[in-house]
């Protein structure tokens, strides 16, 4: 008798949004278009791959000419704030991770001046911002919240970074790692977060602190970080090496 191999849902979630995001690539680009840019005669399933690689490695470079530092992503009042506010993972709200915010130590490495990991105690001591703006998801949802913490190019002069490097980079207490190009890194509404509607990041939005950068795609907003990175080779991403656009402005 044959045995039977029971696939949790949780389990399958990440091939299904990689080929929803493959098959998503597919309908916006016609077979002459692809071919144009590739070359590939798309007869078979590699050719189909490379050919959405290469489109959405043009879209990086098309949105990094686009992007500006002085253009701000909007913001809203306290009363457009939703609540509650949606949980989103890769996987499910049961394997959040626990995280002690006084163990808790964040490592810098890379192209800066001072590696001395950093506290949560410490990070509070920075100048922190808040700000009220929409996280928009690329399975096609949006909702509003408040977020609170430190202007990432406060912290990236603090520690010395070397802003003319091409990439940060970030890793993550539940396996996720994202980065961003420095122009975006350095835009004044990208911040690490530490609080939420005016307390500090629940487990399931990031504590005890996550990136939050509104002017890109909520994929880039990686939660539970715990190491940050200035470098001049792209550290990609979990879903950026799937397939999902580097860039990803919003």
């Amino acid at each position: 008798m044959r045995k039977t191999t029971l696939i949790r849902p949780r389990d399958a979630a990440p091939e299904l949004r990689k080929l929803e995001r493959r098959l998503m690539l597919k309908a916006g680009l016609s077979l002459g278009a692809l071919t144009m840019l590739t070359g590939c005669d798309l007869n078979d399933g590699d050719d189909v791959d490379r050919a959405l690689f290469a489109m959405s490695r043009f879209n990086d470079r098309v949105q990094a000419l686009l992007f500006s530092r002085t253009r701000l992503a909007a913001t809203f009042p306290a009363s457009r704030i939703t609540n509650p506010f949606r949980f989103n993972a890769f996987y499910d709200e049961d394997d959040v991770p626990d995280i002690d915010g006084g163990t808790w130590k964040m490592s810098v490495s890379g192209l800066v001046d001072d590696k001395t990991p950093w506290s949560l105690a410490r990070l509070r001591t920075l100048p922190q911002e808040s700000q009220i703006t929409r996280h928009i998801c690329i399975e096609g949802w949006s909702q509003i919240g408040q977020w609170s913490g430190v202007p990432l190019h406060v912290f990236l002069k603090r520690i010395g970074a070397d802003t003319r490097a091409k990439y940060v980079g970030f890793t993550c207490a539940d396996r996720y790692y994202t980065s961003l190009d420095m122009a975006s890194a350095l835009h004044p509404q990208t911040i690490l977060a530490l609080d939420f509607i005016g307390k500090p990041l629940p487990a399931d939005f990031g504590f005890p602190m996550r990136l939050r950068i509104p002017t890109k795609l909520g994929f880039k907003s990686a939660k539970h970080v715990v190491s940050v990175s200035v470098t001049n080779t792209n550290p990609g991403g979990y879903w950026e090496d799937q397939g999902y656009n580097w860039f990803s402005g919003s």
